[in-house]
């Protein structure tokens, strides 16, 4: 029986990427991704948007180029596994389903200095045109967002 474990998301951050660095050397980016889903409720017939908060890691350097070139509110795409932990703490236990980005684009390129759009991959650089003092630009062009930015819930 075959086995499949594959994410992929679009959606702006809810917080600065947050870099540990381990005790082997490794390093590990924790943030946040807010994905929308907008439908229209057959009962009422009214626009409902509907958020879903999502905690995502990535390690390496796939990790370090996104705490490098991303902060809250910024749009990205991340294409990665799910991840079950859990753990017990005062006696209770406790579970998380997180997603460790294995692949990522940027999806806008607005904000100023070393930001941009373009995109790495399993902690290899793919190639990119360049703009600048190098800093990666976009490879495809971005989707029209659904919303503005005043409707983001952060």
């Amino acid at each position: 029986m075959a086995n499949l474990n594959k994410v992929m998301l679009i959606g702006r951050l809810t917080r600065d990427p947050e870099t540990r660095a381990l005790p082997s050397g490794n390093s590990v980016v924790q943030f946040g991704l807010a994905v929308n889903r907008v439908y229209n409720n057959r009962q009422s017939g009214e626009k409902v948007e509907e958020t879903a908060f999502i905690d995502c890691e990535a390690w390496g350097r796939t990790g370090e180029t996104i705490a490098r070139y991303m902060k809250k509110g910024r749009q990205l795409f991340v294409e990665g596994r799910l991840k079950f932990d859990s753990w017990e703490r005062d006696g209770q236990r406790r579970s998380k389903l997180s997603v460790v980005a294995e692949n990522f684009q940027f999806i806008d390129s607005q904000g100023g200095g070393e930001g941009g759009g373009g995109g790495y991959g399993g902690g290899q650089r793919q190639q990119q045109p360049q703009r600048g003092q190098g800093a990666p630009v976009a490879a495809q062009p971005t989707p029209q967002d659904d919303y503005a930015d005043d409707d983001i819930p952060f």
